[in-house]
């Protein structure tokens, strides 16, 4: 961990940013502009489940980024405002359409598309997008929705919709789900496009790693059986077709596209919880590079009256053989895993291997939450480091639908690590009608 030094009066004191604010002028800022929000935002009065209604979210959020490379710090403040109508069922019959528009409200940072490299990314590009539009038939044992969706299966290790970004990754297809008992579940879709975080439009500065959306032709099946409350198994399999994308910026096209295949177990024993997974993905038609690399998930969890604690390791294989053929999760919301500071957002070509251990624990009405990584390459001996992430969240108190976060996390990286030291911080409010 790095250490402030003291100035001449032997005084500890925070360093400066490096737009000369200080970290307590910071914070009288972002909070000046909570408070403002908060005043603003009416009383929620939000519609019955099922009746349907308008939809209004406001999320503000200030994030700070240092790294310890050539690149300047980034300090960006965003606004991503979101409105929409859900109708309500008419024999099993919905729609919903919703517009998210991000804003940036001040700071200096590389967003990907706004030319400014000589800064940290902090990946929220400005624009204005329909974020769903879709159909929606909900039965007695079967429901369909069609058009633009949020998908979000499992964990979202593979398939989520990556919603800590502000503009969200969402997708154009079709996707069925099937009951056929209490305990079996079934669930298919078809992608026809991926819209993804770095949305809506490309510009110049877009490239295979970062492009607004991909067309492809993409199949995901997941199967789910509740034996009991002590052991829920699912298996599933994802084809992935991303002809348009690549694993790094000089890879060839199509090297993220694959077959994943695996099978989660998981479930509750009176305090205790647990999850364990395993999957192998292999390169589908059209990658040029061979895969075959694994992954595998092992976490324990005991319940401490409303505190949580859990232990785990997480394993994404590296691959031999030129380029990188590790396991890769291209569709996944993968902030929620292996450290908030997005180190790992594409696998090492030797793979990654996370032990990790944490906490979430109720506090002052809100909720803390800290965790522990260490990181290290799955093929080979070399460190990748430690981090540690720690968030407090809460309601903020007479105004219903309003939450405040603070959110840190510090990457201490290795001299083998792919990685950068690199540390960052968050100050988010959100209102949602």
């Amino acid at each position: 961990m790095r250490v402030i030094p003291p100035d001449s009066s032997g005084a500890y004191r925070p360093r400066n940013f490096k737009d000369g604010t200080t970290p307590m002028q910071a914070l009288r800022i972002h909070w000046l502009a909570l408070t403002l929000l908060a005043a603003s935002a009416p009383a929620a009065a939000g519609d019955a489940a099922g009746k349907g209604g308008a939809i209004l979210d406001l999320r503000y959020r200030f994030e700070h980024v240092t790294q310890d490379n050539a690149l300047d710090d980034a300090d960006a403040h965003t606004l991503r405002t979101r409105v929409g109508y859900r109708t309500g069922a008419w024999h099993g019959w919905s729609a919903l359409v919703e517009a998210d528009d991000v804003r940036r409200l001040g700071g200096r940072y590389n967003d990907t598309r706004n030319g400014r490299t000589s800064h940290s990314v902090v990946a929220d590009p400005e624009g204005t997008a329909i974020n769903q539009a879709l159909l929606h038939f909900a039965g007695e044992r079967v429901a369909a929705t069609v058009g633009r969706q949020r998908i979000n299966l499992d964990n979202q290790r593979f398939v989520g919709g990556v919603g800590w970004r502000q503009n969200e990754q969402t997708y154009d297809g079709v996707l069925l789900q099937f009951t056929p008992t209490d305990k079996l579940s079934a669930t298919y879709a078809w992608l026809g496009r991926v819209n993804t975080v770095f949305g809506p439009d490309d510009g110049p500065r877009a490239n295979a790693v970062n492009r607004a959306d991909s067309e492809g032709d993409s199949h995901l099946l997941n199967l789910r059986y509740a034996f009991s409350p002590r052991m829920v198994a699912t298996g599933y399999h994802y084809r992935l077709d991303l002809d348009d994308l690549a694993v790094s910026a000089g890879a060839p096209l199509d090297s993220l596209s694959s077959a994943t295949t695996g099978v989660r177990l998981a479930g509750t024993f009176e305090r205790l919880d647990y999850a364990a997974e395993f999957a192998r993905q292999d390169a589908l038609h059209g990658n040029p590079w061979d895969l075959d690399s694994r992954y595998h998930l092992v976490e324990l969890g005991v319940r401490l009256g409303k505190a949580r604690l859990a232990a785990g390791e997480e394993l994404l294989g590296g691959a031999g053989g030129p380029g990188n053929r590790a396991f890769q999760t291209p569709l996944g919301t993968r902030h929620k895993f292996q450290g908030w500071a997005d180190m790992f957002v594409t696998t090492p070509a030797d793979g990654v291997e996370d032990r990790y251990v944490g906490a979430v624990v109720p506090v002052a009405g809100g909720s803390l939450e800290a965790w522990y990584h260490d990181f290290s390459a799955e093929r080979g001996s070399a460190s990748y480091g430690t981090e540690l992430d720690v968030s407090y969240a809460r309601g903020i108190p007479g105004v219903p639908g309003l939450d405040a976060l603070f959110k840190y996390a510090r990457h201490d990286a290795d001299r083998t690590s792919p990685t950068v030291d690199t540390e960052k911080f968050w100050l988010q409010v959100q209102y949602t009608y």
